[in-house]
């Protein structure tokens, strides 16, 4: 790398910009940035994507200069710091430059920025990438850039930083002899356990740097291997970024022991560890990802792209030749993408967007323009916290910002940190948050909160209990409200909607802060709730909902006055609806549902129908019940009422009487009958003096004629034929049959 620090020197004496490739093990991460000082006035300072990194290099360099850390070389992490006023090369996190940048928009006292191992493509590290960008386009033109990478495709890099020149150094990068391992359902650190033995049996000269997705994984492997390193005397180390500085050095620093490091994946991107000869690796990491509930910050284990794969191995290659176990195929690595995907185009962007917020950033250009969606979200999200500019100087995700802050203002500043400290480290055993902010919390959990008090002073006030603390979480979970289900001790219904299952619910409100979605579809799973919740501590975002609902039950609509907290019922009201339009479209809609037999005579509806027809009418129930309801709010008042007047059509006893009179002055009914005739019965000598049949407009009338014991004994449409031809021999038979009748001989 030192050959090609001269052409880097004399690139940026004449550009503003450039991008430096160079392989793992090339020595740009300490031997770059100490170059530029001599060609700045102001700090050097290099971002890199790991606290372990930014550390590890600050010692570096410093112990190269023959200095201590704090001297001319500093380094600045989240809740670290070390530097002094003479510091003019600072390594920092990503994070941190965006936070310097708030209070600090111009950058002043620094003349250059290294943004190293850039391909990560870290949030945090594009943002920076963006704000420096536009910085040297406006009022900062002579601040100097430097973006370095091992596998970062650098002509887009070069084209945005205005078509800066590229340089590229190969580094020493000796022989590797990768080996692949066929899928094994073995435990991880069985595996790792299994690689150390091969590589013991074919003789290891060197250290061993094993990849491993975290810390859990770590501590199972360490234990695995304890009696395999003691009987081949080599120690095992653990190297991951919340270990103390000392604990890192005896992982990275020379030592007279062989050593079997056990890292995770800080390792792909920190300086030069020494004496490791082969590499380890699991295929897996932890990625930084955004829970889909809470939207804070988490690490999910995933399968690393190609360009890791890369980046690992070469870590064996570095001093010396050396060997690569991967413990997947080599099919499995060809399947995997070449490189990961952008953080900006797969996180959750509220804690980015907060920070432009604060800086009145708008039209920002981007390597990589975030999507359109995921930054409405953010704004939206942004908007229903109430965000403040005071939550964007805060290290934390804009929802516990908002959370400690609001605390404070309510007199429990202690208990928000706790809780904000909690939820950021991941903290699990309680699904309650009262009692887990209790427990014996992780160093790490205990780290976060001594470094948010230094931010958030002052003492719990006096009296001020678990409900100021409980009002402060809800302000930051606006949207996380849940409230059992009655009749359930263990579904909750959910604000945003739908529902979740906790077992042994015991408050009837309380925040969803941690869900998790079951891989059998079943209810999602609550992991972790903060309560219980006052009702009327939800008031002041509530709203009325007055609607009309169908009581099943009572059999009547009624009206619902509900205070809604966004989908979630709070209370609700009902009284019987008033009788109006739309009370009657409901009840109309549910007679219509249930027997029509309930509210009118089948038979005579029937009838109805028939006659309608026969008078070329329609009859339209559902409009006529429709019409029936006005007024009505139940089935009860319903069934008192008379469908069949509102049915009945205008004119329809003139068109399609219901009786008929005969001459002798009895009333018949008259039957229809769908494609048939009308038709009448009665008596034989009721139709005595009729001599024509009866008519219903030009339609004859079938008559049924009966004999005294009502049973039929002619069916006819011609009474006039029926007279003159049949009944003379029905008189003779009726006459034996029932003498004491008359049956005259002329009955016309």
């Amino acid at each position: 790398m030192d050959s090609m620090l001269p052409e880097i020197a004399a690139g940026l004496r004449v550009h503003s910009s450039i991008v430096i490739e160079a392989a793992p093990g090339a020595g740009k991460t300490t031997r770059v940035p100490p170059a530029l000082l001599p060609l700045v006035k102001g700090e050097v300072l290099v971002l890199e994507p790991r606290r372990l990194a930014a550390r590890m290099a600050a010692r570096r360099v410093a112990a190269e200069r023959k200095e201590r850390v704090g001297e001319t070389v500093g380094y600045q992490v989240r809740f670290e710091s070390m530097g002094g006023p003479d510091t003019r090369l600072r390594f920092l996190t990503e994070g941190v430059l965006t936070r310097r940048l708030l209070d600090d928009p111009e950058l002043k006292g620094v003349g250059a920025v290294v943004l190293d191992e850039f391909h990560e493509r870290h949030l945090d590290g594009d943002l920076a990438l963006a704000l420096l960008r536009r910085l040297q386009k406006t009022s900062r033109p002579t601040l100097r850039l430097a973006v370095m990478s091992a596998t970062l495709a650098t002509g887009p890099v070069a084209s945005f930083l205005g078509d800066c020149p590229v340089v590229r150094s190969e580094g020493r990068l000796y022989h590797l002899r990768v080996a692949y391992t066929p899928h094994s359902a073995a435990a991880l650190e069985e595996q790792v356990f299994e690689a150390i033995e091969s590589l013991l049996r074919e003789g290891l000269d060197g250290d061993v740097l094993v990849f491993l997705p975290g810390a859990a994984e770590i501590r199972r492997s360490a234990r695995a291997l304890e009696s395999l390193a003691a009987r081949n005397g080599f120690l095992v180390l653990p190297l991951h970024g919340d270990l103390s500085p000392a604990d890192q050095d005896r992982a990275v620093m020379p030592g007279p022991r062989r050593k079997v490091i056990l890292s995770t994946n800080v390792a792909e991107s920190s300086v030069t560890i020494e004496g490791v000869t082969a590499v380890i690796d699991s295929g897996l990491a932890r990625v930084a990802a955004d829970s889909p509930w809470t939207g804070l910050p988490s690490l999910d284990i995933q399968r690393i792209s190609q360009a890791s794969a890369i980046q690992r191995a070469g870590r064996a290659g570095r001093t010396a030749p050396g060997r690569v176990i991967r413990l997947y195929t080599a099919d499995d690595l060809h399947r995997r993408p070449a490189a990961d995907t952008p953080e900006i185009l797969r996180r959750e962007l509220s804690q980015m967007v907060l920070q432009l917020r604060a800086m009145n950033m708008e039209n920002l250009e981007w390597l990589d323009a975030p999507p359109a969606a995921a930054f409405a979200a953010a704004n939206a999200l942004l908007d229903q916290l109430g965000a403040s500019p005071r939550m964007a100087e805060m290290p934390l995700p804009p929802r516990l910002a908002k959370l400690v802050l609001e605390a404070a203002a309510r007199g429990v500043p202690e208990k928000g940190c706790a809780v904000a400290a909690v939820l950021s480290g991941g903290e699990r055993g309680s699904p309650d948050l009262l009692s887990l902010i209790e427990s014996q919390w992780q160093p790490q959990t205990q780290r976060i909160y001594d470094q948010l008090r230094r931010s958030v002073p002052g003492r719990d006030r006096k009296g001020a209990g678990d409900e100021a603390l409980l009002r402060a979480v809800i302000t930051a979970f606006p949207d996380r409200v849940a409230r059992r289900r009655p009749g359930s001790s263990e579904e909750l219904l959910l604000s945003s909607g739908g529902s979740a299952r906790f077992p042994d619910c015991r408050h009837e409100f309380v925040v969803a802060l941690d869900v998790e979605q079951r891989k059998d579809r079943g209810l999602p799973l609550i992991r972790l709730v903060a309560g219980p919740i006052a009702p009327d501590w939800l008031l002041d975002r509530a709203t009325e909902r007055v609607t009309f609902e169908w009581n099943r039950a009572a059999e009547r609509v009624e009206q619902v006055t509900a205070l809604l907290y966004d989908a979630l019922v709070v209370d609700e009201d009902r009284v019987p609806a008033p009788r109006t339009d739309t009370s009657a479209s409901l009840l109309a809609e549910k007679a219509l549902e249930t027997d029509i037999g309930r509210f009118v005579d089948r038979d005579a509806l029937e009838q109805l129908r028939a006659r309608a027809s026969f008078a070329g009418v329609e009859i339209d129930v559902s409009a006529g019940l429709t019409k029936l309801c006005q007024g009505c709010i139940s089935f009860a008042e319903l069934a008192q009422a008379d469908l069949l007047s509102m049915l009945r059509p205008a004119g329809i006893e003139k068109r399609a009487p219901e009786r008929l009179r005969l001459p002798g002055g009895r009333e018949v009914k008259v039957h229809y009958e769908p494609a048939k005739a009308p038709w009448i019965e009665s008596r034989l000598q009721d139709f005595f003096g009729v001599k024509e049949t009866p008519r219903i407009g030009d339609t004859p009338v079938a008559v049924h004629l009966l004999a005294p014991n009502h049973r039929p004994v002619q069916v006819t449409t011609d009474l006039a034929g029926f007279w003159e031809r049949l009944y003379p021999q029905v008189r003779r038979e009726l006459s034996r049959r029932y003498p004491k009748h008359k049956w005259p001989e002329k009955p016309v």
